[in-house]
């Protein structure tokens, strides 16, 4: 099966709700792969109308009233941002034909061992029928990078009519995945959040997923994982039905953006050192289950497997690291997602917010527990809606008034499910909290009280940014902004301009003005230890044997990891890998670990 090969080594993953909502258009011309989240219709609908006009393009509203509203404004906007990307990237084409200084500020742009850059510059140095030669060339290699989407599994929240139940396929992501599917989009879904056996069986009604006469599959299926293990069960689920996972997305538990799905302490580095050498083990277990659903279902068979590509993302923030990642661990491009925050170019994200972005120190970035989901969710200090939530709290009318829903997942109350960050769901915690009052030190009844009001409203505050920086006007209870960065963005401190950034990834420049950022996989080390520490700190019941069995489990392969980095470190050409701190804080992080104290059982 022939592919076209990306230009760039880099992508942009999916970043919140809004912060990619439109990458593609901003960036797709130039080769640059991103991906749209399209959870939130509302926010699409809006951004449909608002590019609508901006390109002067036909718009027609979908209400809430239309049956398949969900799907419909989905597919709707999907084709509007594939057509966009279509015109602009025919104009960039003859944009770079005809001006030889739009042309070499793209080539400074291009990766420095991209084939595609050299054959550019062999062009400009001959000079001979420059625009007819650089014309061909550019329709002959060029290719615009791809508008892929994203579905966080988990928030498949069952849909209402009054009180009548809508069919599973009206359930929030499956309706989702039905308006990729529909769409004109050549691309892929990036599936994050774990596994989620219904939505997973959903896609053989869409022919899209299954291969053609040609082995080509006209829609991809991108699976996020943070384990081999998790990989290969999820792979093999979907190869049992005749789907074919093209791209394992690893990503780091902790060292990310937006919620952290902490691993029992395996660690980034052995993590890819397990996929690199058991990546054919991946391919051939799959291909040999998919033949088999592929000749039930009578559909046609690929003689040879499918292209599957190993990608990875989490705190990558330098040349090097990128470098290594690609060289070493043979992954076919590498994720960059929150230092893109600061550019302009690429995210959407209010003027406001990126100040306090550049500001941000480490100290600033945190696990927070504000997400709804129950899931460690990477988060920055002083956004205007951590200041909006405490207003709130101080004059006793916590929570929000949910007026999406998204998230109204607890099924405690109902039915119908509730949002533990809305005010309904918070002022009846607080209600049982209170009858309860008497029995608890006023320490504990704090700490149970800000357990229940520190949820924030992330349908509302994740899709703000984009609003603000478009001017298009929010309805409804205040809710500000919430950013969720990596705890990489301490070490990106102003705006930058998409050349430089890109500039950056490639080695050609840099902007980075902190000296002291450690590695990417040092800094996921020191943020396990910390997580370790803390899940043994906070225990608030009862230790029981599997907690302790699970700790012990975690220790050990912090451990292995160390002793992997060790030696990695020491054998590995890189400079930087090299380097004496590096292998200093590996020696001092092993002892730290050494000194963490597992629990025993008390025996009475």
């Amino acid at each position: 099966m022939t592919t076209t090969k990306p230009l760039h080594t880099f992508h942009i993953p999916v970043m919140g709700l809004a912060y990619t909502i439109d990458s593609p258009i901003r960036v797709a011309k130039y080769g640059i792969s991103s991906v749209i989240s399209i959870i939130d219709d509302d926010l699409i609908e809006k951004m449909n109308a608002f590019y609508s006009e901006k390109f002067s393009l036909p718009y027609q509203e979908i209400s809430q009233k239309m049956h398949d509203y969900r799907a419909e404004r989905i597919t709707s906007y999907l084709n509007l941002v594939d057509k966009i990307v279509k015109d602009k990237f025919e104009s960039f084409k003859n944009e770079l034909a005809e001006s030889k200084l739009a042309l070499e500020n793209y080539i400074a742009m291009l990766p420095n061992k991209s084939e595609i850059k050299k054959g550019l510059q062999n062009l400009m140095d001959d000079g001979i029928a420059f625009k007819e030669n650089i014309k061909n060339y550019l329709e002959n290699n060029l290719s615009a990078g791809a508008i892929d989407v994203n579905i966080m599994t988990k928030i498949d929240k069952d849909n209402f009519i009054k009180d009548e139940q809508l069919p599973v396929a009206f359930n929030d992501a499956h309706a989702s995945l039905r308006g990729f599917a529909n769409s004109n989009l050549t691309s892929s879904v990036v599936l994050s959040a774990g596994m989620n056996p219904r939505l997973y069986s959903y896609f053989e009604n869409f022919e899209v997923f299954f291969p053609d006469s040609n082995n080509t599959l006209n829609k991809k299926i991108i699976l996020k994982v943070s384990d081999f293990r998790s990989a290969m069960i999820q792979g093999n689920f979907l190869a049992k039905k005749g789907l074919w996972v093209s791209e394992y997305r690893i990503e780091s538990g902790l060292n990310c953006g937006g919620h952290a799905f902490a691993t029992d302490g395996y660690l980034l580095g052995p993590i890819l050192e397990e996929f690199k050498q058991k990546k054919e083990q991946l391919i051939q277990s799959a291909h040999d289950l998919m033949v088999k659903a592929l000749v039930q279902k009578g559909l046609h068979v690929p003689e040879n497997p499918l292209e599957l590509k190993i990608t990875v993302q989490g705190g990558v923030g330098t040349a090097e690291e990128h470098d290594f990642l690609l060289d070493y661990y043979d992954v076919d491009s590498v994720g960059w997602g929150s230092p893109f925050l600061l550019v302009p170019e690429a995210t959407s994200v209010d003027e406001a917010t990126r100040k306090l972005l550049a500001k941000a120190r480490e100290e600033d970035l945190y696990l927070s527990h504000i997400s709804p989901l129950g899931i460690p969710f990477n988060t920055l200090r002083g956004t205007t809606n951590e200041h909006l939530k405490q207003k709130r709290i101080h004059d006793n009318n916590a929570g929000s008034s949910c007026p999406k829903k998204f998230l109204a997942l607890s099924k405690e109350y109902g039915v119908k499910g509730i949002c533990s960050a809305s005010k309904k769901f918070q002022d009846l915690k607080l209600e049982e909290l209170d009858s309860k009052k008497d029995t608890l030190t006023a320490e504990m009844f704090e700490n149970a009280k800000n357990k229940i009001t520190e949820k924030s409203c992330l349908c509302v505050g994740l899709a703000n940014a984009s609003y603000l920086e478009n001017g298009i006007k929010i309805k409804g209870q205040a809710q500000g902004v919430v950013i969720c960065p990596g705890p990489n963005m301490a070490y990106f401190d102003h705006e930058v301009s998409l050349s430089e950034m890109v500039q950056h990834i490639y080695g050609n420049t840099s902007v980075l003005t902190v000296q002291n950022r450690p590695n990417m996989f040092v800094k996921e080390l020191k943020m396990y230890l910390d997580y370790l520490k803390n899940e043994i700190a906070t225990v608030s019941t009862e230790i029981t044997a599997p907690q302790i069995k699970k700790w012990n489990l975690f220790k050990n392969n912090l451990a292995e990891g160390i002793a992997y980095y060790q030696s990695l470190f020491s054998s590995s050409d890189s400079a930087e890998n090299k380097n004496q701190s590096t292998q200093y804080l590996l020696h001092f992080y092993k002892e730290e670990l050494f000194g963490i104290k597992i629990p025993e059982l008390e025996l009475v």
